[in-house]
């Protein structure tokens, strides 16, 4: 069972010896970061900085750094638990397209177990204490200033809260957060969210957006915030179906919005049509400083938090980062979605050092000619994945997970001059590369074993890859202590 909410798993840790507990006083300008980032690489601790400078609330980091910690924190063994619990959700056999995915979450709502449970303010820890008006000061919570060219202090691991201002739609988004002065913090909505598209539709009927902001959430509603879900699937339901319960939610006081019982801190306010600040420069996943651009800016009327709240955050740059765990659980989970747009993918992997999104590793079960560009274009076209930049097609006795072995095919594999496609299409709102912003160039490599149909007519055909002869090979194992090696 996954862990109702964050400060029983960070004990759970603690017992097993996985966090570590910093008395030492560390500034978050720079110094936490410094910490962090060389912590995370080498694959250490849970950390929990208990005397922050500046900030009376202990600062939890590097939680779900490393995938032992993140199945642990959502009671899994293995992502294999949950993609495979998706996959028998998905039998009998549902339509195609993202009608069969909605088909697949509607099975999900129908789970009594699943759909969120309100509980009143009262019984909600994260309502124990309530601070209004000039109350609120953002200055006493533990923002990170990361890296040096940086625009000013963030929160990077607060869940934003919004609903559609004419459906009445929740989303659940993970945006970083800067903090302007005590009460104002900048939105980054980057193009593509739902967050971004409910403030524009409020803005045009001239009306300001409620958002809610929590911290220190329950692991499975952290992860769910991260999750590349279609604008109409509650990410509610799905944290539910991920947790194996319901969530516990509360009515927020000053926003109609709800937010978990069981987060730390939350952050109520009214966005204002129009009110944008600059944001940025920040460090960002991508491990490149995003520059400044104007965002929405939020000015906090409420906040409310347990009696002894503690803050979670996370940092982010160049690769590895705690972004891993949290993008190969998404990697895992979706397998079975992305099988029903596109049936033709036996496997799929989305490396860590390409930020995820912007490569895609294939494999497909080759069954006629120019199979590989159909399932790139189909890619091309699925939700999010619309945003990747390099999709690798190989066959299915390739591991995709094994970056040698694709960088074989793909490299020593393939006639560029026929086996490489490229279009143009959106790219992320945070890609520096491409030379326009929020569009530019893709490229799919085709490394399948190539047909005579596809125009590979070369004598004898397609050459047969070296392999062991399999009655030498046993006989060398079963005497491998013979030779002593």
């Amino acid at each position: 069972m996954a862990y109702d909410d964050l400060r029983s798993f960070l004990r759970a840790l603690d017992r097993e010896g996985d966090l570590k507990r910093i008395k030492a006083e560390v500034d978050p300008y720079l110094e936490i970061g410094e910490i962090v980032d060389r912590v995370q690489k080498a694959g250490g601790p849970a950390l929990l900085f208990e005397n922050v400078k500046g900030s009376a609330m202990p600062l939890a980091m590097n939680v779900y750094g490393t995938d032992r910690r993140l199945l642990k924190a959502l009671g899994l063994d293995a992502y294999s638990d949950i993609s495979d619990k998706i996959g028998g959700l998905l039998k009998p056999e549902l339509p195609q397209g993202f009608v069969g995915v909605r088909e697949a979450f509607g099975k999900l709502a129908r789970m009594t177990h699943v759909p969120p449970k309100k509980v009143k303010g009262e019984s909600a820890p994260a309502q124990e204490v309530v601070l209004t008006g000039d109350e609120v000061d953002l200055d006493a919570l533990p923002a990170l200033f990361t890296w040096p060219e940086d625009g000013g202090s963030f929160f990077n691991l607060g869940l934003t809260h919004t609903k559609h201002p004419e459906s009445g739609v929740r989303n659940l988004g993970l945006y970083r957060l800067q903090r302007h002065d005590k009460r104002t913090i900048g939105m980054h909505w980057q193009i593509h969210k739902d967050s971004r598209n409910h403030y524009q539709v409020a803005a045009k009927r001239g009306e300001r957006l409620p958002v809610a902001i929590a911290f220190g959430c329950p692991p499975s509603v952290t992860y769910a915030s991260t999750a590349p879900l279609p604008g109409d699937i509650d990410e509610y339901l799905f944290a539910g179906f991920v947790q194996g319960k319901r969530i516990e939610m509360v009515d927020c006081k000053t926003v109609p919005l709800q937010v978990p019982a069981n987060a730390e801190v939350v952050l109520e306010g009214w966005l204002e049509p129009g009110k944008m600040l600059p944001e940025g420069p920040f460090g960002d996943h991508t491990g490149f400083y995003t520059p400044q651009e104007p965002f929405p800016a939020l000015t906090i009327d409420c906040v409310t938090m347990r009696k002894r709240p503690l803050l979670q955050s996370i940092v982010v740059g160049r690769p590895p980062t705690e972004d891993g765990p949290l993008g190969r659980a998404t990697e895992r989970f979706f397998l079975p979605l992305l099988k029903i747009i596109v049936p033709d993918i036996v496997d799929y992997h989305l490396p860590e050092s390409g930020g995820f999104h912007n490569c895609a590793i294939v494999s497909i079960d080759k069954k006629y000619p120019k199979h590989a560009q159909k399932v790139m274009h189909a890619i091309w076209g699925a939700h999010m994945m619309s945003l990747t930049k390099l999709i690798v097609v190989v066959d299915a006795d390739c591991d995709v997970h094994n970056l040698h072995e694709v960088s074989w095919r793909a490299l020593g594999n393939t006639d560029y001059a026929r086996d490489l496609t490229v279009v143009e299409g959106p790219v992320d709102h945070l890609d520096h590369a491409s030379y326009q912003q929020f569009w530019g160039g893709k490229a799919g490599i085709d490394a399948t074993k190539k047909w005579p149909e596809e125009g590979y007519t070369r004598d004898g055909g397609w050459p047969n890859m070296v392999e062991s002869d399999p009655r030498t090979a046993d006989r060398v194992t079963k005497r491998w202590k013979e030779y002593g090696l």
